[in-house]
């Protein structure tokens, strides 16, 4: 592989809560591996995401209840965990649990 990954994380309706408030963030990952979600979710816990992570992540996958958008394409249809990431992708992750 060429070069570094770079790509855009996005965060609304609460789910930036649990990243430094930080909404919007631009991260390079090292081009020593091919990168999917999966491993993108593991670096995120180890790196980024700095409150309550079962919030977020359950198991190796993002918890039900937040949606995940790739390009603006539901993962879903995108192969979800499996989906390789591509140069400059936006990935949006959007929570659906509002609590009081």
């Amino acid at each position: 592989m060429t070069g570094d990954l770079k790509i855009v994380l996005e965060f609304s309706a609460g789910a930036e809560l649990l990243f430094d408030n930080i909404k919007k963030r631009e991260i390079t990952l090292p081009s020593t591996e091919k990168w999917t979600i999966r491993n993108l979710l593991k670096w995120m816990k180890e790196n980024i995401l700095r409150e309550r992570p079962e919030l977020f992540i359950q198991g190796d996958t993002v918890r039900p209840g937040i949606l995940v958008l790739i390009n603006d394409t539901d993962w879903e249809l995108l192969g979800e965990l499996d989906y390789e990431l591509q140069q400059k992708d936006n990935i949006l992750f959007i929570s659906t649990l509002h609590g009081g």
